[in-house]
């Protein structure tokens, strides 16, 4: 079974965390289901870009972000050529290092 590695973030991991996680789950959903409470304002439709990450570790080992996805992600703070949105983001078979950006765009609590 994969592994998720969260690099310390300092209000969701602050110790950072590895988890287990099994192929074909998100990264949301897998770092939601061992407590760290990534947001998703758009309850996990693509519509938004609270849930984006980082892999800086495993990103070929996904599947390629869609067109819609990779739209969503042009407007997202921070974002790097691996970036991803993790309700977007299905694990594979090898372990990722994921990296949550300090800061997300929230049009609807504007919380930074």
């Amino acid at each position: 079974m994969p592994q998720i590695i969260f690099l310390p973030h300092d209000e969701l991991c602050p110790e950072g965390k590895v988890i287990e996680a099994e192929s074909g789950v998100t990264v949301c959903d897998a770092a939601w289901a061992n407590g760290i409470e990534i947001e998703h304002a758009c309850e996990k439709s693509c519509a938004c870009t609270t849930c984006h990450v980082v892999v800086r570790e495993g990103f070929d080992s996904m599947e390629e972000s869609d067109e819609l996805e990779d739209d969503m992600l042009d407007k997202a703070w921070g974002l790097e050529p691996e970036s991803r949105l993790s309700c977007q983001a299905v694990v594979g078979e090898e372990d990722l290092v994921v990296e949550i950006p300090k800061y997300t765009i929230n049009q609807v609590s504007e919380r930074h």
